[in-house]
């Protein structure tokens, strides 16, 4: 039973670790998820502003090739920039629902360790 405790602590120890990680992954995702909201709208309001220009039109006319590997490519990145601006917005959402809920588990937790604590006669760290 003594092996029992301290298995019971570690195993603790290292999910506390886990989450603190996941919560670390989680700040560099919601700048990730921030660049695309803020990055995409400007490749997409840039790409439109090329299409819609009157001399577009022009240029694809007279360059062939250029003209065309050109509306590939602008219709590529307003495809492109699209996709990742509503995954931008999903992923920020799914990271804010993730904070609500490390937010309630570490609350939950601290109400837990002072219980155990003060149940016990321990000293809290």
């Amino acid at each position: 039973m003594s092996e029992d405790k301290p298995l019971r602590h570690d195993i603790l120890t290292l999910m506390d670790s886990f989450i603190e990680q996941i919560q670390q992954m989680r700040r560099i995702l919601i700048g990730v998820s921030v660049s695309a909201i803020v990055l995409a709208p400007l490749a997409l309001a840039l790409s439109l502003y090329l299409i819609l220009h009157p001399s577009f039109f022009a240029v694809l006319e007279i360059e062939n090739e250029f003209g065309l590997i050109l509306s590939v490519l602008l219709g590529a990145v307003i495809v492109i920039s699209g996709i990742w601006f509503f995954t931008g917005i999903r992923q920020y959402r799914s990271m804010s629902a993730w904070k609500n809920r490390y937010k309630e588990y570490s609350q939950q937790k601290e109400e837990m360790d002072k219980k155990i604590a003060s149940q016990f006669n321990l000293d809290q760290e």
